[in-house]
């Protein structure tokens, strides 16, 4: 058996990689998969990617875009989520403010820098027309500390994808004040350089599993129910979200590697421009 260390995301998109495991599928072709939520998100998973702390990683398009601008030796492998992801903007329930134009010169709450909360705050901004280079930010490393932060009187907002918050909202703990959808499609696989460079038959059959389970994943019978126990969501919630997302099962695309680029370098946040060859494994 060969070991693949692998990390995500504890949220409802990465479902069908835990199936995958649970079924057996990849030890079936002589894979060991071993899974590490990574709760902070994008910003950590970058990270652990550089350190080589991990094989592969569900992550963020814009937050690896950024990472391999910076130097970061791994690649995009293929796209996951072909979708947007929907990002909630919350404040605390008590908070009097009502709107994402209320929230004009407020620190934002992020879970790292590099992270996608950070990134997509840029973004927001940015179609919002404010000033991106006032932006300050406060580092509350994950859900929970963002939940700390914002009910024991912080005033900052903090952006997370929509259905994932939602029970805090229905449960009075944030007030979601708007949303702001990724211009792009929203995850992708990545892998470091050495993990392909040594492994490149493994991690076809990784892709190979993975694209099964996706490709098939919404027909599976009452997906939603499943969904909705293991994620503890509504039910009505999970239909939504599963309307709104698509699995993908090819490469990104050189256009939405440059566009996301683009926008990074409009923002400051990335030096460069590089070819689009750069961020792809084949």
């Amino acid at each position: 058996m060969k070991t693949v260390k692998i990390i995500g995301v504890p949220e409802h998109f990465n479902l069908p990689w835990h199936l995958a495991m649970e079924e057996g599928a990849f030890e079936d072709r002589g894979i060991q998969l071993e899974w590490t939520d990574v709760p902070e998100g994008t910003g950590k998973m970058t990270q652990m990617l550089q350190d080589e702390e991990a094989d592969m990683g569900i992550i963020l398009t814009e937050g690896i875009i950024k990472s391999i601008s910076q130097g970061n030796p791994s690649k995009i492998v293929q796209g996951f989520i072909s979708s947007p992801l929907l990002w909630g903007i919350h404040v605390d329930a008590k908070s009097n403010r009502k709107t994402i134009a209320d929230l004009k010169d407020d620190k934002v709450a992020i879970s790292r820098m590099g992270s996608g909360s950070h990134l997509m705050a840029y973004i927001n901004a940015q179609n919002q027309g404010w000033n991106t280079e006032n932006l300050e930010f406060e580092i509350i490393n994950n859900l929970d500390g963002a939940i700390e932060s914002l009910t024991s009187g912080s005033d900052a907002y903090f952006m997370w994808e929509h259905f994932t918050t939602k029970p805090l909202v229905d449960n009075g703990t944030f007030k979601r004040v708007g949303d702001c959808p990724t211009p792009w499609p929203c995850f992708v696989i990545a892998a470091t350089d050495a993990f392909i460079q040594h492994n490149e038959g493994l991690l076809k059959h990784v892709l190979e599993v993975i694209n099964t389970y996706t490709s098939e994943f919404k027909q599976i019978p009452s997906i939603d129910r499943t969904l909705s126990n293991r994620y503890e969501q509504k039910l009505e919630d999970i239909k939504a979200w599963l309307s709104k997302t698509t699995w993908g099962q090819e490469q990104l695309s050189s256009a939405t590697v440059n566009e996301v680029q683009s926008r990074l370098h409009d923002l400051s946040l990335i030096e460069e421009i590089e070819e689009a060859s750069h961020f792809l494994w084949k």
